[in-house]
C-alpha cells in the first residue's frame, strides 16, 4: 500500500528526517514510535504532502506522489488527524465531516451522497449524526474522534493517525486505541499510526518502526519491541541511569 524509500527532510541544515525507508501492506497497522523530535510528524507531513522532501520516494499502491500538494494527496487516497483539532466550530458535527467528504472528492459530489458518508464517518467515531450537535458539546475525546470522522470521510486507502492519544485519560486512550483497529478491521482502511505513548499502541499495532533523531533505529513486532535494548534506552534511557 505505502513504499517509503531514503525519505529525506531538511530545513537549512537540520536534517529533521535522515534517510527513512519502510513499508506498509494492505490492510496493515503500522505504528511510528519515537520521542519528541524524532521525526515522526515531519515524516508524516512529507507523506500527506504537508512538506516537500528533500529527497527520495513515497510511493502510494505503487504510484509515486512525494511532492504532490496536500489536497492532491488527500484525492489519491491518503487521510490524515492532527495532533491538536482544529474543527469548524461554527459549523455543526455533521457539517464538519460533510465539508471533508467534498474535500476528499474534489467537490464533485452531490449534498445528499456527502451526508450519507458524514454520517457514515460519525457513527464509525461514535458521534452523534444529529444535525444539530455542535462541536462546542465536545471534550477532548470527542475532538480526538472528530478528526478520525473528518479523516474517515475523504474515503482513503491509508489513514495517518497522528498522536491520536495525546491529552486522553488512560479510559479514553484505550476507547482510542480500539477505534483504530476497529476503522482497519470493518472498513480495511491501512493505518500508520504516529505516537510517543507505546504502551498502548502496542496492544493494536501489527508492527513498529522507531524513529531516533530522524532515522529509524528498529523495526519489528511489538513484541520485539518490548525486548529490544535499543528501544528501551530511547525511552528510559541507558542501563546504567535506570532505576532498579
Amino acid at each position: 500500500m505505502l513504499q517509503v524509500s531514503g525519505l529525506t527532510k531538511s530545513f537549512g541544515g537540520f536534517t529533521a528526517v535522515d534517510n527513512v525507508s519502510f513499508s506498509v501492506e494492505q490492510g496493515e497497522i503500522l505504528g511510528l514510535l519515537g520521542p519528541n523530535g524524532s521525526g515522526k510528524s515531519t515524516t508524516f507531513n512529507c507523506i500527506a504532502g504537508m512538506l516537500k522532501p528533500t529527497a527520495g520516494s513515497v510511493k502510494l499502491a505503487g504510484e509515486e506522489i512525494a511532492g504532490l500538494t496536500a489536497d492532491a494527496t488527500c484525492r489519491k487516497g491518503i487521510g490524515r488527524t492532527f495532533q491538536i483539532p482544529r474543527p469548524f466550530r461554527e459549523l455543526t458535527l455533521l457539517e464538519n465531516a460533510m465539508l471533508a467528504a467534498h474535500f476528499g472528492h474534489g467537490g464533485h459530489m452531490s449534498h445528499e451522497e456527502a451526508e450519507s458518508i458524514a454520517r457514515d464517518a460519525l457513527t464509525l467515531a461514535q458521534l452523534p449524526t444529529d444535525p444539530q450537535a455542535r462541536v462546542g458539546g465536545l471534550g477532548a475525546a470527542g475532538l480526538k474522534k472528530l478528526e478520525l470522522a473528518r479523516a474517515i470521510a475523504t474515503r482513503p486507502k491509508l489513514l495517518l493517525a497522528d498522536e491520536s492519544l495525546g491529552g486522553l485519560d488512560a479510559g479514553e486512550m484505550r476507547q482510542a486505541a480500539d477505534m483504530l483497529k476497529r476503522i482497519r478491521d470493518e472498513r480495511g482502511i491501512t493505518i500508520v499510526w504516529v505516537e510517543h505513548i507505546m504502551g498502548v499502541l502496542l496492544s493494536v499495532v501489527d508492527r513498529v518502526l522507531l524513529l531516533d533523531h530522524g532515522a529509524v533505529i528498529f523495526e519489528g513486532t511489538p513484541r520485539e519491541a518490548q525486548q529490544d535494548e535499543k528501544v528501551a534506552e530511547v525511552y528510559l534511557g541507558p542501563p546504567e541511569t535506570r532505576a532498579a
